[in-house]
């Protein structure tokens, strides 16, 4: 599950595209007057920008956030009728809307399996020796082609959460992580062993 709080997808689009470089707990603290004013796509889409800035400033980025939430609820008023599309072909065609995002949509809105890639995921997978790359897309299928279907969504928001808490970039916890035993880059271990 996701720690970005919603009520349905079109809540889930806009709190995802507010989440970048910020925490989500500063989404959540901005969503609910942003949704109590503006409670569907065809609200935002009629908004005042300057009205909307002033609800998401403290999300950082504001002013670019702000157009990118308008232009993605005009775009689901104008090509799907005011409704979030459940396909990633659909869902990329949204401003805003990426690989990483339209997962994330897919996988919590529509419980439909969907392997969100952000760098969190970039670096624990690597870190754990499941691929050798930093290419998004290529970490999404390789991924995938090595787990169950209905596990892509919940890995992706599991491994999102660890590197947040415990896998950091800079000072990774491997003395608090239960993947320290088999993980290749644990400091907690000797290379090429396990911890006695």
């Amino acid at each position: 599950m996701t720690e970005l709080v919603n009520e349905n997808p079109f809540q889930l689009v806009i709190a995802t595209i507010l989440s970048a470089q910020t925490t989500d707990k500063m989404v959540n603290l901005v969503t609910p007057k942003l949704f109590a004013r503006y409670p569907t796509p065809f609200d935002l889409a009629a908004a005042d920008p300057a009205e909307v800035e002033a609800i998401i400033k403290p999300t950082g980025f504001f002013r670019a956030k702000t157009k990118r939430i308008i232009a993605a609820s005009r775009t689901l008023v104008e090509l799907f009728g005011g409704e979030v599309p459940g396909t990633m072909e659909d869902l990329l065609k949204i401003p805003g809307i990426g690989r990483k995002t339209a997962n994330v949509i897919l996988g919590v809105g529509f419980n439909e399996p969907g392997f969100a890639v952000d760098t969190h995921v970039i670096r624990l997978t690597n870190r754990l020796k499941l691929v050798s790359t930093r290419d998004p897309e290529k970490i999404e299928r390789q991924v995938i082609s090595m787990v169950p279907k209905e596990e892509w969504t919940g890995l992706s928001l599991r491994l999102i959460l660890h590197g947040r808490r415990v896998c950091l970039a800079r000072r990774p916890r491997c003395e608090e992580c239960v993947l320290n035993d088999f993980c290749p880059s644990s400091t907690t271990r000797p290379k090429g062993g396990k911890k006695n």
